[in-house]
């Protein structure tokens, strides 16, 4: 994403009229590598999120309620210790470079006021937060760098904080009309003139090289030396002077129904690939782009392991149940060996040791043709049709133990199945910690020390409002699901399961009321919604009242059977649940 300097300059140039003077209430660090700051001051404040994320590094004000670990990390206490109660006294940006320095008034251990600075590097995977002192040491950084990792540059709390090393291009507001000619008409000119844009100067993104580009000669990769020279520099100077604070309109592209790209103009070049929408402002465009992306990805993460581990189990499970249909399959030709049996019985007096094969009438066929069976030839003729007699047995005894087998597969294969659709879906760490309770009580996964983590309350299940008022819960896992169906569920509330595919209980809270069609065509879109099939069309979703729903002995967490239903069919709106939503 193109969070080059000059849209951290658009995005500074907005943050400090909102925040410079206001005070820092609360510090909280959702996520190793972000922290959120809750100013107060007279125009509001805010809370700004702080991101060193080296996939997404970012600064903005958000809006979204980030969960927050039962325990704040270290960086967190120290940065409450020194930063709270203090005041935003300015928010600065050296020319062209990806970092924001937040200046802070604080005062020290003894009451003595002081500044103190919390610097932010928006530089890729070396994205670093750094808190240093009135002198100009680091107190701390989310990252420490010493001299193993760098040798150019470290960042170790007691050491002199030097900004990182500039490079060696040119600033685009500075640069003249001449110096642009000058610059055209060197020999390393003979480029594509996006890519000579980024060689030479500093705070431009790709988008916005290829933009420029486009805008000049209407490609985005058109060389240089097919251009009018004068008539570029003339283009680009009058570019380089509307760049961010001058004009700055946020801007939100979106592809196929969700945000791809955002930048701080309007772009041509995708004509009508991409739809531009403009945003009120940058930090909305930014909240609105990474809420979703950033919480997903949070998730992902700390359900690596887990879902690692269960992957293999499913994956496991798969190809064991593929080897015993194949020898289930086998089985199915043992007759075949009873009939060769009866047929060396027969001939027995026809048959001496060490014979290899035997030749004779098979009176199972209609015509008695001659038929060619086999022989050990270190048996006896009665050893030899012993042999298929047992062959025989130990098929069809292999076809009771394969049937069960696979039968108990297949509801292995369906439970962890189940538990990856789940964590895929789960919303925070209270769902994982309870998914993964679920695993250890079934033997999945070894047990966690429990003494290192703090307790937590046991989640609810979600709960919507249909547009007709009745009251809609859709479970969050395995066990939440048998609680809700199997006891908080009234016998005459409705249940609803996406059918043939791995999801949630849904009810609806009848009250001895028969629900209209619109509400249960919505808690059926929130079943399909909360499924493997959520991007399916015509999804089937079974209703049926829970007074016929039963759990078998010995059952799965979350499975139950019924045989009277109904089946409704639906397409998934990813809008209906922040809708319907109600906590």
């Amino acid at each position: 994403m193109p969070f080059d300097a000059m849209f951290l300059t658009a995005v500074a140039a907005e943050l400090r009229p909102a925040l410079v003077g206001a005070r820092v209430d609360k510090v909280q660090q959702p996520a190793r590598d972000t922290v959120v700051l809750q100013l107060r001051g007279r125009d509001g404040g805010g809370r700004l999120l702080l991101s060193a994320n080296g996939n997404r590094p970012r600064v903005h004000l958000t809006q979204a309620q980030l969960e927050n670990p039962a325990q704040p990390p270290m960086f967190c206490m120290l940065l409450r210790k020194h930063l709270a109660g203090g005041r935003l006294a300015d928010i600065r940006q050296p020319a062209a470079e990806r970092m924001l320095d937040l200046t802070f008034d604080c005062t020290d251990e003894l009451g003595v006021p002081c500044r103190k600075h919390l610097i932010l590097e928006l530089v890729g995977r070396n994205s670093n937060l750094i808190l240093t002192g009135p002198d100009g040491r680091i107190l701390d950084c989310l990252r420490r760098v010493d001299f193993e990792m760098s040798e150019l540059r470290q960042l170790l709390p007691g050491l002199f904080y030097h900004e990182p090393p500039r490079q060696d291009r040119r600033i685009p507001q500075e640069t003249t009309e001449a110096e642009l000619l000058a610059l055209l008409d060197r020999p390393d000119a003979a480029m594509r003139l996006d890519k000579w844009l980024l060689a030479h100067f500093a705070g431009l993104s790709p988008l916005i090289a290829r933009e420029l580009s486009f805008r000049f000669s209407g490609e985005t990769d058109a060389p240089i030396p097919t251009l009018d020279a004068a008539r570029l520099a003339a283009f680009l100077t009058a570019e380089f002077a509307a760049l961010p604070p001058v004009q700055m309109q946020p801007m939100l592209m979106w592809k196929d129904g969700a945000p791809t790209d955002f930048t701080y103009r309007d772009i041509r070049q995708y004509g009508g690939y991409l739809r531009a929408e403009p945003c009120e402002s940058f930090s909305a465009l930014l909240d609105r782009f990474y809420t979703e992306t950033d919480h997903a990805e949070r998730m992902r993460q700390r359900s690596q392991t887990l879902r690692k581990a269960i992957s293999n189990l499913h994956e496991r499970t798969r190809r064991k149940l593929e080897l015993q249909r194949q020898e289930l399959e086998a089985t199915h030709d043992r007759e075949q060996l009873r009939r060769q049996g009866d047929i060396v019985t027969a001939n027995l007096h026809a048959i001496t040791r060490g014979q290899t094969l035997l030749r004779a009438e098979d009176f199972y066929d209609e015509d008695l043709r001659e038929i060619e069976i086999p022989l050990k030839p270190n048996l006896s003729p009665q050893q030899n049709a012993a042999r298929f007699y047992k062959d025989y047995a130990r098929a069809k005894h292999a076809e009771q133990v394969l049937t069960q087998q696979i039968a108990q597969g297949e509801i292995e294969e369906a439970y962890l199945g189940g538990v990856l659709e789940e964590l895929a879906r789960a919303e925070n760490e209270r769902d994982l910690s309870e998914i993964r309770a679920e695993l250890e009580a079934g033997g999945y996964v070894r047990p966690a020390d429990r003494r290192k983590q703090a307790r937590q309350q046991p989640s609810k299940p979600m709960h919507f409002r249909s547009s007709d008022g009745f009251d809609i819960f859709v479970g969050r896992n395995n066990r939440q699901n048998d609680q809700l169906s199997l006891k908080t569920a009234r016998r005459d509330d409705l249940w609803l399961h996406v059918q043939k595919f791995h999801g949630t209980h849904v009810i609806i809270a009848c009250a001895g009321i028969q629900p209209p069609d619109g509400t249960i065509t919505e808690a059926a879109e929130l079943a399909a919604y909360y499924s493997e099939a959520r991007e399916g069309q015509n999804v089937p979703v079974d209703v049926t009242p829970v007074r016929f729903l039963r759990k078998p002995n010995g059952a799965k967490p979350g499975m139950v059977v019924y045989d009277r239903y109904r089946t409704v069919l639906v397409t998934p709106d990813a809008a209906l649940p922040a809708r319907l939503r109600v906590e």
